[in-house]
């Protein structure tokens, strides 16, 4: 009976040590995972995000956007987005490995699936933006181009 309570435990540890950590990035099932915020598809290796975190005492959820910009707006719509466990990784533009957002440098100018423009790198390049200002550049691209016409806010079509 020791011999089966013995195997029976260390299947159940050999499990719990096969699924997904509750930290760092997860895998991505590109084209078949949907963002988030948007729900378009998690497809552009170079220019995807994850949020990895939850409400305090919850392990780190892991959710996966198609643009650093709809990670931010989300996660910035979160009641536990300033959780000091919570992670928010984006791939680097020019390889696609993972990065951590807060650490990573922004260059402007790219071509990203949500139109934010901005691509990750590790390290500083010229005119690039720290995480601050890229969330900055962000909700000013929000605000020029992704912004309804049309509805009740004063953003009527032209001439109106």
């Amino acid at each position: 009976m020791r011999s089966v309570i013995g195997a029976l435990g260390l299947l159940l540890a050999l499990a719990g040590c096969s699924g997904e950590p509750d930290t760092g990035p997860g895998k991505v099932r590109w084209d078949r995972e949907v963002c988030v915020r948007c729900a378009m598809t998690v497809s552009d290796h170079n220019y995807s995000a994850q949020v990895r975190g939850g409400p305090a005492g919850e392990k780190g959820k892991l959710y996966k956007f198609d643009d650093i910009g709809c990670a931010v707006i989300w996660l910035d719509q979160q009641s536990w987005k300033d959780n000091p466990s919570t992670e928010v990784w984006v791939t680097d533009y020019r390889n696609g490995n993972w990065i951590d957002a807060r650490k990573a440098w922004y260059v402007t100018g790219k071509v990203t699936p949500m139109g934010y423009g901005l691509g990750a790198t590790p390290a500083r390049e010229e005119a690039a933006l720290d995480f601050e200002a890229a969330k900055k550049h962000v909700y000013t691209v929000e605000e020029k181009t992704h912004s309804h016409r049309g509805d009740s806010h004063g953003h009527g079509e032209p001439g109106e």
